[in-house]
């Protein structure tokens, strides 16, 4: 990981048994399958129990824009809650094999409204989520390409990294076509700015796997905030 502490935000284990204590039933999805798309009908929700599952959003021209990644106790599709007839906003693309609890609007939504413990912590994630897209195009917007990836190095540094030898190995094998997603451009354009860090020794690859050697240098380059390690994270 990063030089800052790493913080993750998910429910308390009480929150998480309470959670499970309301779904209906467990649903496992294979990797490589939606567990929902924008524009479906919706009336349940999903708590993560393993694997992950990458929220997404197509463009009217069909090109996929990648928000986050929910892992274990993260809950996906709490955008629909309070919301009369609603339907989904983003889809929910598995990229591992996945377990979920499924637990129905109507259910959570009553036990919201009886506990205020439970709806503290939901609120809290509900608004770290959006604080971490709000962010994200922030430095899509400021930084063009370039800080897109950039920003997007420095965030998959904070949710996988792990110190080695050689620099902060980005412990999870993306794709540059995954990280072209994330940045909301094209894998040529992807390739290229990754081969000029290459180029200058910013970073190296292995076994499909990024090595960060000078995280300093992107994040000056973005000027970076030094926003909490929470809202700065892929995941």
């Amino acid at each position: 990981m990063s030089d800052r502490d790493r913080t993750v935000t998910a429910f308390s284990p009480a929150r998480i048994n309470e959670l499970l204590s309301l779904a209906t039933h467990r649903l496992t999805v294979e990797k490589g399958r939606f567990l929902f798309q924008e524009g479906m009908d919706a009336d349940e929700i999903y708590l993560v129990l393993s694997g992950k599952i990458v929220i997404t959003k197509l463009s009217p021209e069909g090109r996929e824009f990648s928000l986050r990644i929910c892992g274990e106790n993260d809950i996906c599709g709490e955008l629909i809650l309070f919301v009369d007839h609603p339907k989904f906003f983003f889809n929910g693309k598995v990229i591992e094999d996945t377990e979920v609890a499924v637990i129905k609007k109507d259910t959570i939504e009553t036990a919201i409204s009886k506990n205020n413990n439970l709806a503290i912590e939901l609120l809290k994630l509900i608004t770290n989520n959006s604080r971490k897209v709000q962010l994200k195009f922030r430095d899509l917007v400021l930084n063009g390409k370039k800080g897109a990836l950039y920003s997007t190095l420095i965030r998959l540094a904070n949710s996988y990294g792990v110190k080695t030898a050689k620099g902060i190995l980005i412990d999870w094998p993306f794709t540059n076509q995954e990280l072209a997603n994330f940045c909301g451009t094209s894998r040529e354009s992807i390739n290229r700015i990754l081969n000029d860090l290459k180029r200058d020794s910013i970073i190296s690859s292995s076994k499909g796997k990024i090595i960060l050697h000078d995280l300093n240098f992107l994040r000056k380059e973005i000027s970076c905030e030094n926003c909490p390690v929470e809202f700065c994270r892929i995941d």
